[in-house]
């Protein structure tokens, strides 16, 4: 059946997968997805969104960089919001509601139209191995199939275990069975696995709740999307709605904690940390007498829906019963309850930046077997990997993103760096350059890059050099024209500002902090220059934040640029620690275990100090 040899073999269709097979086909692999069930291609296997906090930063990333989670996110949106507005432009973060099935079919139509992608359903219950590198895989019917590279994207199925109350049953999702044979083998390679729990809350019939008794929670006004190509925007959006847990329904669920898996000792892995189980809500927040629900639809002609908020492992019977006492549920029909599950996933502490292994060649983890949770996070880690297994086969350099460069950076850079015990999830807080790593600009950071690599096209390398042009010349423009009293006046007025005696550059009023463009349209000169230019919406935004925060911007690519001095300093490969004995122990131990590659990320790991980096340095000549 397969007589040829791959480039590259991924191994999972999630979001990872996806994101890997569509980078490397569309860099030029020959590349095979291989997965257990054609059918669920780009899942949404807990709520249907994409983005949020940080994580929407993540998507308009690897939009920028010629990905598709963007693209599938825009023509399979049902509603979206920009959160955090109230805050400054590096906290905004795109968020968008889902319609599930739209978004997996829209997944597969990307990957069915993708030359050089091949597809193939099946387990995978191994890999094969020539000495130290990979060499292809080996599924459950014994077939093996070569390749060059391997991509590993397994989620959740690796010995996956699903619990419900005192019920567990093997499965990699509900309804789906897990995979096994690839951690044993990788043990016995030498590998370190760990286990790690995630949870997702029960569905209901939409048609047996009372909506009047809930807050709506609209999109915005004015709806964007995520894709700097021109997919579409929405026209017409579903609302959300907020509802809340009480002091009745925690009772009723405390009822059920001595059949909870949670409590009794059945789920002994760390759960993810900012995405509890109710259970755990109420346990760990025992003063607070209510918790937020959010009535998620889950798509646009589906009564289906997900009840975000109410993730839970608890047994059945009490969360149908729980869940009757939530306002607007007192009539609700489950589709199926909330569970938990157990996973296998590989500390990834063991990866280089390129996110492929040490011990083995040419093979690459990417996505939950790595201990990260979201689909956001999974799927930048699918993208990198695809484009280095690329790279790698080829012979060229390989693409690493430094902390400074994207929020994808971040999340590689702490996971090979720091690794993770509990299941990692992006924060704006985790990245020192946020004021850099904005959602607006993730195409002049990151596009320019996709492009030179082979995978972002020329339409869009042309779409942003057009933008930034025409961003640069409207920021010249505030600087060098200058506004009339008679104008500025009267708005300044209006929002109670100071009001200025003689005329001076629009760029100086621009920056109070009152004043915003809407404002500054209101300006004859600045209209005119607007319509004569044709500037759009994104072209308005972008010059806004360069104007308002220009200060804060410089000040952080200077810090950048500072660290960017120990990123330079290399650090040879299979460097000797044991030989410097002013080195802690502890950071002997750290260093020899994670191979830092540079001073820089030496000084990231937790357990080594500014003393150890100082003895490093002047080993080094530095």
């Amino acid at each position: 059946m397969f007589d040829k040899e791959y480039d590259v073999i991924v191994v999972g269709g999630g979001h990872a997968g996806a994101e890997a097979t569509a980078a490397a086909a569309n860099m030029g692999s020959s590349t095979l997805l291989v997965t257990m069930n054609l059918q669920t291609i780009g899942q949404m296997s807990c709520n249907p969104a994409m983005g949020g906090i940080a994580k929407g930063q993540i998507v308009r990333e690897i939009d920028a960089l010629g990905g598709y989670s963007g693209i599938i996110t825009d023509k399979s949106a049902i509603q979206f919001k920009m959160l955090n507005k109230s805050k400054g432009p590096a906290m905004w973060s795109p968020r968008a509601q889902n319609d599930r099935m739209r978004f997996a079919e829209e997944w597969r139509m990307a990957l069915e139209n993708t030359p050089n992608a091949d597809f193939y359903q099946e387990m995978v219950s191994g890999l094969l191995v020539n000495g130290n590198k990979v060499v292809g895989v080996k599924t459950s019917l014994g077939i093996e199939i070569r390749a060059r590279a391997v991509v590993l994207t397994n989620g959740t199925f690796l010995n996956g275990l699903i619990h419900i109350g005192d019920k567990q049953f093997g499965g990699g999702r509900a309804g789906e069975k897990a995979a096994t044979g690839i951690t044993e083998q990788l043990v016995d390679i030498g590998f370190e696995s760990g286990r790690m729990k995630t949870g997702t809350p029960p569905r209901v019939d939409g048609r047996s709740l009372d909506y009047a008794k809930m807050t709506p929670q609209p999109g915005d006004d004015n709806p964007e999307k995520f894709s700097y190509l021109p997919t579409p925007i929405l026209k017409v959006q579903r609302d959300c709605h907020m509802t809340r847990t009480s002091q009745l329904v925690h009772d009723l669920l405390r009822e059920g904690f001595d059949r909870s898996p949670m409590f009794n000792g059945r789920i002994k892995s760390i759960g993810p940390r900012y995405c509890p189980s109710i259970e755990d809500k109420i346990n760990r927040f025992a003063d607070k007498d209510s918790h937020q629900i959010f009535v998620e639809p889950e798509g646009w002609n589906t009564v289906e829906v997900y009840v975000n908020g109410f993730s839970t492992s608890l047994p059945e019977d009490v969360q149908y019963k729980a869940l009757k006492s939530v306002a607007g549920f007192e009539n609700v029909k489950f589709f199926r309850p909330g569970y938990a599950i157990e996973y296998d996933y590989f500390p990834p502490t063991q990866l280089k930046h390129t996110l492929e292994t040490k011990l083995i060649d040419n093979l690459y983890f990417a996505g939950q077997i790595n201990g990260t949770t979201g689909y956001e996070e999974a799927a930048s880690q699918g993208l990198m990997a695809g484009i280095n297994a690329h790279l790698k086969i080829n012979e060229k350099e390989s693409f690493i993103l430094k902390r400074d460069e994207a929020y994808i950076g971040v999340l590689i850079d702490d996971l090979i760096t720091k690794g993770t015990e509990e299941p990692y999830r992006m924060f704006t807080s985790r990245a020192e350059y946020r004021t850099l790593l904005r959602q607006d600009n993730a195409d002049l950071r990151l596009t320019p890059k996709g492009y030179e690599i082979g995978l972002a096209k020329e339409e869009r390398l042309k779409r942003m050099e057009e933008k930034q042009q025409k961003s640069e010349d409207f920021v010249s423009f505030f600087r060098k024209t200058s506004f009339k009293l008679e104008e500025v006046n009267p708005i300044l007025m209006s929002l109670d500002s100071a009001l200025v005696n003689q005329s001076d550059k629009l760029f100086k009023v621009f920056s109070r902090p009152k004043l915003t463009m809407d404002h500054m349209l209101q300006l004859e000169d600045v209209s005119t220059y607007v319509n004569d230019h044709n500037l759009d919406s994104e072209v308005l935004e972008q010059t806004e934040i360069q104007v308002k925060y220009s200060g804060y911007i410089e000040k952080e690519k200077t810090n950048a640029d500072k660290l960017q001095r120990l990123e330079n300093v290399r650090i040879p490969d299979n460097f000797d620690y044991s030989k410097l004995k002013s080195l802690s122990f502890e950071a002997r131990e750290k260093l020899k275990s994670i191979q830092p590659v540079t001073i820089s990320q030496a000084s990231r790991i937790s357990g080594v100090s500014p003393a150890d980096i100082s003895v490093l340095l002047v080993y080094l000549g530095r």
